[in-house]
């Protein structure tokens, strides 16, 4: 059985990239439920999101379900994000294992302020208000298989709501990792977001029907009315594939000097490269990294402390992005902050 799984994870891996590049999609903006791109957790947006072969704890649960495995203890994790133009993420994770296998349960919601509604004549106000918020829920399951070898699959429930509309999903996630036993260099692989199109159901007529005639200018529910509610169009949720190597370049002691590279295919852009590296000094970390291939190239920095406690060891981790001409200055940019304990 174990054998199985092994083969199924790494097929559906291997072929993963032959599929995105058979059916090419790279297509800005014509991708729906955009927040599952939004990474988590502030060690790994410190390495520039070079994380997939990095994985190693309970942030795994978004980045690479193998890297939950193997673990020895039980871990918790909370992080928030804020994002320009006052929009806030918040994600929270927690894990069990019995040493081989591990389960773990996760929740994010982007979310924002109200915003006003407005009238499209006027120009002004109409004393309404709306919001928009992305929920996604999922549980995650890894195990180690070999001393080198583990990997992880996840399924989560998605949905996206804005104003008086909302849509419902779900999707896979799932992972590999392979540790040569060489300078720690480990091989990660992870397809993320892999479930069905989805679409609006809109009522634009507020008739309490939907979808009632397509735009083909017949009468086809016999109301006397013509092209009511066309069906929506639909949408693709950002399938993801990483592909990730990391390794010491320095270990001895309570100090090491890790790397990491990483290529990312997500089915609305072009391809994209990570690069980061993280120092350990003591209890003291410090992290950066730089993503390429984008329209506009950007950095990323972190540090964190690590608090051993009698109730756990704790690690709290700080990131900052650099978001170029999307914010106005520093301290308007995407700042994350993350909390993990272990016990």
């Amino acid at each position: 059985m174990k054998k199985q799984i092994i083969l199924l994870c790494a097929l559906a891996l291997l072929l993963l990239p032959l599929s995105l590049s058979a059916k090419p999609f790279g297509k800005v903006g014509t991708v729906g439920m955009q927040f599952l791109k939004l990474g988590v957790d502030a060690r790994a947006i410190g390495m520039g999101e070079a994380y997939t072969a990095v994985s190693d704890d309970i942030s795994s649960v978004y980045w690479n379900p193998a890297g939950l495995a193997p673990s020895f203890q039980n871990q918790v994790f909370f992080s928030h994000t804020n994002w320009p133009a006052d929009i806030m993420q918040e994600f929270a994770a927690a894990t069990y294992t019995t040493g081989v296998s591990t389960f773990a349960v996760f929740g994010t919601v982007l979310h924002m302020d109200d915003m006003e509604v407005t009238d499209e004549d006027t120009f002004g106000h109409t004393g309404e208000y709306f919001t928009n918020s992305n929920v996604a829920l999922g549980v995650n399951y890894a195990q180690q298989f070999t001393d080198k070898f583990s990997a992880g699959i996840g399924v989560k429930y998605l949905r996206e709501n804005l104003f008086e509309y909302d849509v419902n999903s779900y999707a896979f996630d799932l992972g590999s990792m392979y540790n040569t036993g060489w300078n720690n260099i480990k091989i990660g692989m992870a397809l993320k977001n892999f479930g069905p199109d989805f679409r609006y159901r809109v009522d634009n007529d507020g008739d309490g029907k939907i979808d009632e005639d397509p735009f083909d200018l017949f009468d086809n529910d016999g109301d006397g009315l013509i092209d009511e509610d066309g069906p929506e169009l639909e949408s693709k949720i950002p399938m993801h594939f990483s592909l990730g190597v990391s390794g010491d370049i320095m270990r001895h002691d309570n100090t090491y000097w890790i790397a990491s590279l990483q290529l990312d295919n997500v089915i609305d852009r072009q391809e994209t490269w990570n690069l980061g590296t993280e120092y350990k000094m003591g209890n003291i970390f410090f992290r950066a990294g730089y993503q390429f291939g984008y329209d506009e190239a950007s950095y990323s920095a972190g540090a964190g402390w690590q608090i051993p406690t009698s109730l756990g060891i704790f690690n709290i981790d700080y990131a900052y992005t650099d978001m170029g001409y999307l914010t106005e200055s520093m301290l308007k940019s995407a700042h994350r902050v993350s909390l993990k304990m272990r016990y």
